[in-house]
């Protein structure tokens, strides 16, 4: 029979490599926040909106730019942005803004898109349709503000 002392768990500690490549990523991930960079509020090519508009459309405020519906999209990539630089909200505060709409006015929050390509895309194919992305946007958009 073996003593308790051999039953001892044995730990391996973890490779210079592996430590390296967690660092690297928790320095990469924390850079990429930090330099969020600016943020361009963009509209399908029929749109005309005032920079202090913005606010109002992504939280159900402003629903028409003259006779034209707006179609808000949120973007995953640069909502963190977005919502600190433009808003002037957290991620939290933002979502029980819009439960609160929903329960209120029967409204929906914008729909979520993953990246600036697929909001691009959204935008130039949507009549009324806004976004924000973190890259200057090529043509077939309005850039109305960049902050």
């Amino acid at each position: 029979m073996q003593s308790g002392s051999e039953f001892k768990q044995r730990r391996t500690p973890l490779p210079r490599a592996g430590i390296g490549w967690l660092l690297g990523a928790a320095l990469t991930a924390l850079s990429l926040r930090a330099a969020a960079g600016d943020v361009y509020v963009v509209c399908n090519a029929g749109i005309s909106l005032q920079a202090s508009d913005i606010r109002d459309v992504f939280v159900g405020e402003k629903s028409f730019a003259g006779t034209a519906r707006l179609a808000p999209a949120d973007n995953s990539a640069a909502q963190a942005a977005f919502l600190e630089k433009v808003m002037k909200l957290d991620a939290r505060k933002y979502a029980t803004l819009w439960t609160k709409k929903s329960f209120r006015d029967g409204a929906n929050p914008p729909p979520l898109r993953a990246t600036d390509a697929e909001a691009i895309a959204y935008v130039r194919a949507t009549p009324g349709g806004c976004s924000y992305v973190l890259r200057a946007p090529a043509e077939g958009v309005t850039v109305v503000a960049k902050f």
